[in-house]
C-alpha cells in the first residue's frame, strides 16, 4: 500500500514538473517583445492600393529604319562615319564613302559622250548634204527628161531620124530621173540607219554618265529619321570576326550598315507569364524601371501582347507570352537594349492598408503581423486582399502602424 502511494506521488510530480515546463514555454512563446527593441520596422500605409503584375524585359524602340549601302554601286570604302549612338537628325549624312574611282570613271564616261555626240552630229551634217544633194541630183533628171520631152514632141516638124533620138532621149532622160529618185531614197535610208545607230551610242554614253553622276550622289547616305545611329557588324570575314563597320572597311552593295531607331518611339518588351497572361490586356497602365537608371519612373501604357507564347534561349528553356507597354515621355538617356523592369496595374483597391511584403508572417497556417506597441511586438492576424511583389494590401490594423520586417520571436533580441 505504502509503494503505490509513493508511485503515485512521484506520477504527480513529474506530471506537475512537465505542466510548469509547458506553461514557462508557453509564456516565453507569447509574451511581448520589449518595443525599446531595436528591430527594422515600417508604417502601415492608407491610399490607393495598385495591384500589379511585373515583368523583365528590355527596351526596344517601335520605329526603326536602316541605312543600307547602295545597291548599283562597286567598290565601296568608308572615309568618314558619325560616331557610333551619336544623335543624329533626318537629313543628316552619317556615311561617306570615297568617289575618287567615281569620279575617274566620270571624266572618262563624258569624254566618251563628247565623242559620241561629236560622230552623230557629224553623221547628221554629212546626211543633210547628201540629201541635198540627191534632191539636186533629182531636180537635174526631172529638167533633162521635160527638155527631151519637149525635143520628142517636134517629131513632126523634124525628120524621122531626129524625131528617134529625141524618143532614145526622153526615154533615157525618165529612166535617169527614176535611177536619181531610187538614190535619193537609198541614201535617205542609210543616213537614217546611221543615225540611229550613232543616236543609240550616243544615248547609252548619256546613261553611263548619268549613272556615274548617280553612283556619286550616292556616296554620302542621309539618314531617314532622327535618333542615333547603332552601326551592324560586318560580317565579311565570317561571324566569328564580325565587327560594326567603321572607317576604312570595304563595302558590298546593298550591306546593311547601320541602324537608326527613334527613340521617341521606345517601349519595354517584357515576358509575361503563362499564369498572369489571363489577367492582364491591352490599355493597362504601367510603370517603366531601367536597372541602369534606377531614380528613373517611367509612365507607360500596355499597347499589345504576342499571341502566341516564344521560346527563350535560355536553360532551362521556358517559353512566355511578350508583352509591349509604349512610353509616354521618354528620357533622352534612354537607349535600346536597356535592361529593366515594367508594373503592369491590373486593379486599384481604394483606400487600402499596405505593408511591405517582408512585415507579413504565418502563425498557425495564419497570416500575421508584429504590431508594435507599449509593451513590445504583439500578433495580429490579418486579412490578405491583394500581393504585390515589394507590398500587400491587408485589413486588420489601422493606418500608421508600426509593423516590425522580421520575426521579433527569432530575431535573439526578446527580452
Amino acid at each position: 500500500m505504502s509503494n503505490r502511494k509513493h508511485h503515485t506521488g512521484r506520477w504527480i510530480s513529474a506530471f506537475l514538473v512537465l505542466l510548469a515546463g509547458v506553461g514557462v514555454f508557453m509564456a516565453y512563446r507569447l509574451r511581448p517583445v520589449n518595443a525599446s527593441t531595436t528591430l527594422p520596422m515600417a508604417p502601415a500605409r492608407k491610399g490607393d492600393f495598385s495591384v500589379i503584375v511585373r515583368c523583365r524585359g528590355e527596351l526596344k524602340a517601335r520605329v526603326s529604319r536602316q541605312v543600307n549601302a547602295p545597291v548599283n554601286v562597286p567598290d565601296l570604302r568608308i572615309v568618314w562615319a558619325a560616331p557610333p549612338s551619336s544623335p543624329v537628325k533626318a537629313g543628316d549624312v552619317v556615311i561617306k564613302f570615297d568617289p575618287s574611282a567615281a569620279k575617274q570613271q566620270l571624266q572618262e564616261k563624258e569624254a566618251a559622250l563628247r565623242q559620241a555626240q561629236a560622230t552623230l552630229d557629224q553623221e547628221v551634217a554629212q546626211a543633210r548634204i547628201t540629201g541635198e544633194q540627191d534632191k539636186l541630183d533629182l531636180a537635174t533628171s526631172k529638167y533633162q527628161a521635160e527638155k527631151a520631152r519637149l525635143e520628142a514632141s517636134k517629131q513632126e516638124i523634124v525628120s524621122a531620124l531626129q524625131g528617134e533620138e529625141n524618143k532614145i532621149d526622153l526615154a533615157l532622160a525618165e529612166e535617169d530621173t527614176k535611177v536619181k529618185a531610187a538614190a535619193g531614197r537609198l541614201h535617205a535610208a542609210s543616213d537614217t540607219s546611221k543615225t540611229a545607230s550613232l543616236t543609240r551610242l550616243r544615248d547609252q554614253a548619256q546613261f553611263d554618265v548619268d549613272l556615274t553622276k548617280k553612283r556619286l550622289s550616292q556616296m554620302e547616305i542621309v539618314t531617314p529619321l532622327s535618333g542615333i545611329i547603332i552601326y551592324l557588324p560586318n560580317t565579311s570575314q565570317g561571324w566569328m570576326n564580325a565587327k560594326p563597320f567603321q572607317v576604312g572597311d570595304q563595302v558590298w552593295p546593298g550591306a546593311s550598315l547601320a541602324e537608326i531607331p527613334d527613340l521617341t518611339t521606345l517601349e519595354m518588351e517584357g515576358k509575361v507569364e503563362e499564369i498572369d497572361r489571363g489577367r492582364i490586356a491591352v490599355g493597362n497602365p504601367a510603370r517603366v524601371r531601367i536597372d541602369a537608371l534606377p531614380e528613373l519612373t517611367l509612365s507607360a501604357k500596355l499597347v499589345g501582347f504576342s499571341p502566341l507564347t516564344e521560346q527563350t534561349f535560355e536553360w532551362p528553356p521556358s517559353s512566355s507570352f511578350r508583352g509591349y507597354s509604349a512610353i509616354q515621355k521618354p528620357d533622352p538617356r534612354l537607349r535600346p537594349g536597356m535592361n529593366g523592369s515594367m508594373d503592369l496595374e491590373i486593379a486599384k483597391i481604394k483606400d487600402a492598408i499596405s505593408v511591405p511584403a517582408k512585415a507579413l508572417f504565418t502563425r498557425n497556417g495564419k497570416p500575421v503581423v508584429f504590431v508594435d506597441g507599449k509593451t513590445g511586438f504583439h500578433a495580429v492576424e490579418v486579412e490578405v486582399l491583394a500581393r504585390n511583389p515589394d507590398e500587400i494590401a491587408i485589413q486588420g490594423i489601422g493606418p500608421g502602424a508600426m509593423v516590425a520586417l522580421v520575426d521579433p520571436e527569432k530575431s535573439g533580441r526578446q527580452q
